[in-house]
């Protein structure tokens, strides 16, 4: 590895060399002899390629400076001490270097150095894409109650420029309000939804979608479930329309909450069952194993969780086995 100072004494030899050419040898020497490079862009921690190219070069050499205007390389001869910096390929009409790992602070105006009789130049600017952290959904520390309002915040750091962030409930797309900060080279971006939440959001899940360029086709994501408690809802459902003496009968007790109601209770006209041999309480369901006239009167199921209590009554009337219009 060359350093500056034994690059430096190059360039002089090498202008010296230039100024003792004759004229018709500059004329010559300048035609045709201009140094095509192009803009670079890479993602931050690969690697970048830096390539200069002179359709005609009569023996002279090409250079490449970084946005400080720090020499690099001076045809094949490295000058500045960055192990990440690397030739790839120099000859007369080429000078390829390499820059590895590449970081944000890389990116720049660099220019390649065609040392004729005036020095022509080319620029090639170096754009290094940030590439934006994994996002984090904050907001959701304890269960939510119905009617609560909540706020979830999606994060993403790290991003140049700056991520889009999306929303999803479930497959459904939902508006955020985006803010942006920058953070040094990077940006830091937060997008916000504000709920009031009932039961139905229950079990919903909210997805943050962080879309870049430097992701391509592979967006990082986050989804969090939400969880709402509220108070429960009953509803008796009867196993046949017609109840008659001697049938078999059940009223199931539909509850739900959050958390869900256990056990549930169940009374008949304010009081307890009357028969428990014939009236079997089995999870949520009263069953009657054989009905008859005496099981006539009002029935409730009651249900509780922390939030509250809920409960429905159904009337039970036992007509007789012959009765009209009714099934066996």
């Amino acid at each position: 590895i060359h350093s500056e100072k034994s690059v430096a004494c190059h360039l002089q030899h090498f202008l010296v060399y230039c100024i003792n050419q004759s004229s018709s040898r500059n004329e010559k020497c300048s035609q045709a002899q201009f140094p095509i490079t192009q803009n670079v862009t890479v993602v931050e921690g690969s690697t970048a390629n830096m390539t200069c190219r002179v359709d005609y070069n009569d023996n002279t050499s090409l250079q490449w400076s970084n946005p400080a205007q720090q020499t690099l390389f001076f045809g094949d001869k490295k000058a500045l001490r960055d192990n990440r910096i690397e030739l790839v390929r120099a000859s007369w009409k080429e000078l390829t270097i390499s820059i590895s790992d590449v970081t944000l602070s890389d990116e720049g105006q660099y220019t390649c150095s065609l040392f004729t009789m005036p020095v022509k130049t080319s620029k090639a600017f170096l754009t290094v894409l940030g590439v934006p952290a994994k996002p984090e959904i904050t907001g959701l520390s304890r269960p939510a109650q119905e009617g609560e309002d909540v706020t979830l915040t999606c994060t993403t750091s790290g991003s140049k420029p700056a991520a889009d962030i999306r929303w999803f409930r479930n497959d459904k797309e939902v508006q955020g309000q985006k803010e942006v900060n920058a953070t040094g080279r990077s940006f830091t971006v937060r997008s916000t939804i504000h709920l009031k939440v009932d039961r139905t959001d229950d079990g919903a899940a909210y997805t943050c979608v962080v879309e870049h360029i430097a992701l391509g086709s592979l967006p990082h994501q986050v989804t969090e479930v939400l969880e709402v408690h509220y108070p429960p809802q009953v509803e008796i459902v009867r196993s046949v329309i017609v109840p008659q003496e001697g049938q078999y009968f059940k009223l199931e007790c539909v509850s739900k909450g959050n958390p869900l109601p256990e056990p549930v209770l169940w009374t008949k006209d304010g009081g307890e069952l009357p028969d428990v041999e014939r009236m079997i309480v089995e999870g949520r369901d009263l069953i009657i194993t054989t009905l008859n006239k005496t099981d006539n009167g009002t029935y409730r199921c009651e249900a509780s969780n922390h939030l509250g209590t809920n409960r429905d009554e159904f009337t039970l009337y036992v007509y007789a086995k012959d009765f009209p219009g009714t099934t066996t």
